[in-house]
C-alpha cells in the first residue's frame, strides 16, 4: 500500500510538472543532431529526484550527505536545461554533489588517491549517462533493469542500502517510462534526469562494491560502458571534438540509419544488459574474468556494428 501510494503521488507530481513545463516553455526542439522530430517537453526526468526526495522524507532523513548532493546536481542541471549554464559553473556544482556522495559513503577514511580515482570514474559515468540519453525509453528502461538488479542483490546476496531507498527509486522510474517509453513521448529525461538518475545508481552501486569489496558490481553499467568509451575513442579517430553534441552512438545509428522505432532499440540495450547482468549472477566466483569476456564481446559487437553501417551515417551527413 504504501508504494502503491508513492507511485499515485509522483504520477500527479509528474503531471504537475507538465504543466509547469507547458506554461514556461520547457521544451525540446528537434535539430540535425536530434533522433526525434516532435516538439516535446524536456525535464519529465525530475521525477527520479522526487523518487529519492519522497524517500529521503519517509525515511526520516536516510543517506542526508547524498541527499543534499543529488539537490546540487539536479538543480544545476535542470537550471542548464532551461538555459545554458557554464561548464566551470556546472563542473563546481557536479565536483561539490560528488564530494557530498563520498562523505556518505565513507571514503575520505581511505587513501587519497582512492578518491581522485572515484571522482574521475564518477564523472566519467555521469557523463555517458546524459550522453546515452537520446532516445524514447533508454534511460527509464535501461535504468529500470540496473534497478531491479540492485534490488535482487540487495535482497539476496548482501544488504547494502535501505531497500525502501531503491524500491521508491523504481516507482519514480516507471511513472517516467510510463510517459517517455513509447512512440510518441510525452516528455524527456533532460539533463536533471539523466544526471540525477546516473547519480542515484552511482551512489547505489558505489555502496554496492564497498559493502562487498568487488569492484566488478561495475558490470551493472557494462552495455553503456562500452558503447560510451569506444564512441568517445572513434570520434577521437576522427579528429572530432568530443565535447559537441553528434549521432555516433550505436544506438543513434539503430534508431536514426536503420530505422529502428526507438523503443525497439531501447529494448535491445534493456535485454543486453539483463542478459549481462544474469551471467555475471552465475559465475560471480570468476568475477573478473567474466568483466573482461563481456567487456571483449560487447567490444567486439561494437566494432562489427559500426564497420557494417556507418557508412549509412556517413551518406546521411553528406
Amino acid at each position: 500500500m504504501y508504494y502503491l501510494i508513492v507511485l499515485v503521488l509522483l504520477f500527479a507530481a509528474e503531471l504537475f510538472y507538465f504543466r509547469l513545463a507547458d506554461r514556461f516553455n520547457i521544451i525540446d526542439k528537434p535539430n540535425e543532431r536530434s533522433s526525434h522530430k516532435r516538439i516535446t517537453l524536456r525535464g519529465g526526468g525530475i521525477i527520479f529526484y522526487f523518487g529519492a526526495l519522497a524517500y529521503f522524507t519517509a525515511s526520516g532523513g536516510a543517506y542526508p550527505w547524498f541527499t543534499i548532493g543529488l539537490t546540487l546536481i539536479t538543480l544545476i542541471s535542470f537550471v542548464d536545461d532551461i538555459r545554458s549554464v557554464s561548464q566551470k559553473l556546472r563542473l563546481v556544482f557536479h565536483f561539490a554533489a560528488m564530494a557530498l556522495m563520498f562523505y556518505e559513503w565513507g571514503l575520505f577514511a581511505l587513501p587519497w588517491w582512492t578518491i581522485v580515482v572515484a571522482l574521475i570514474v564518477c564523472t566519467g559515468i555521469i557523463n555517458a549517462y546524459n550522453f546515452m540519453d537520446g532516445i524514447n525509453g533508454i534511460t527509464g528502461g535501461y535504468s529500470l533493469i540496473i534497478l531491479a538488479a540492485l534490488a535482487y542483490v540487495n535482497s539476496r546476496i548482501s544488504e547494502f542500502v535501505e531497500p525502501g531507498m531503491i524500491y521508491t527509486v523504481i516507482c519514480a522510474v516507471a511513472v517516467f517510462c510510463f510517459f517517455n517509453f513509447r512512440k510518441k513521448a510525452r516528455c524527456f529525461a533532460g539533463d536533471v534526469g539523466s544526471v540525477s538518475i546516473a547519480f542515484i545508481l552511482l551512489f547505489l552501486i558505489g555502496r554496492l562494491v564497498l559493502v562487498t569489496g568487488d569492484f566488478n558490481w561495475i558490470v551493472l553499467l557494462s552495455v553503456y560502458g562500452v558503447d560510451s568509451v569506444l564512441t568517445i575513442i572513434h570520434r577521437l579517430m576522427l579528429h572530432e571534438n568530443i565535447g559537441l553534441p553528434h549521432r555516433k552512438h550505436l544506438y543513434q545509428l539503430m534508431a536514426n540509419e536503420l530505422r529502428i522505432p526507438h523503443v525497439v532499440v531501447s529494448a535491445i540495450y534493456m535485454v543486453a544488459q539483463a542478459l549481462v547482468t544474469l551471467g555475471y549472477l552465475c559465475f560471480m566466483q570468476h568475477g573478473y574474468w567474466y568483466l573482461a569476456v563481456i567487456v571483449m564481446v560487447l567490444s567486439v559487437i561494437y566494432v562489427w556494428f559500426m564497420k557494417k553501417f556507418y557508412g549509412l551515417h556517413e551518406e546521411a551527413l553528406h
